[in-house]
């Protein structure tokens, strides 16, 4: 798959069913992702984790950080922010991608994920950090989500199988 990334977007030019033909192939077992060289790994978690230290989480003391492998190789990183209200929290995935696209503009794509916390926890994306993310990553990547003992890593397409796209309103 890495040949088929260059000016490849996801939800806003991936041909209309070949997302769902690709999830199929992941979920059956005929494909997986390419993991990511370990040095790459290593920067990504110290990215990830120097990040949670940042986090603000006063109300759940659950400090998470994430880390972005871009198409360009820059590593990005995010932590969590909590709010009183705890429905205007972001996290650190969607942090992370924001710092992306405020540095490198919108077109900037997603070769890798590795989100962790200072619970020593396998924590996935949540469900709106999967649909955020899959605006902006290939149906591919791998998100990497580790704890101390177990090294966890899904395809995008596996995390969300069934996101929203711009497909998606073409029949509203």
């Amino acid at each position: 798959m890495a040949g088929n990334r260059t000016g490849f977007l996801f939800f806003s030019g991936y041909p209309a069913g070949l997302y769902a033909a690709r999830c199929n192939e992941y979920a059956n077992g005929m494909a997986k992702p390419d993991p990511l060289d370990a040095s790459i790994l290593m920067q990504l978690r110290q990215a990830a984790t120097e990040a949670a230290q940042h986090a603000y989480a006063p109300y759940s003391n659950f400090r998470v950080g994430a880390a972005l492998l871009l198409d360009n190789g820059t590593i990005v990183s995010g932590c969590n922010v909590e709010n009183v209200s705890f429905g205007l929290t972001i996290c650190a995935e969607r942090a992370a991608m924001v710092q992306a696209i405020a540095r490198f503009g919108p077109l900037i794509r997603v070769r890798g994920v590795l989100i962790t916390n200072l619970n020593q926890t396998a924590s996935s994306p949540c469900g709106a950090c999967r649909q955020f993310l899959a605006e902006f990553a290939y149906p591919d990547t791998p998100i990497y989500f580790p704890d101390d003992a177990v090294e966890i890593m899904q395809p995008m397409s596996a995390l969300l199988p069934f996101g929203f796209s711009r497909a998606s309103l073409s029949h509203a």
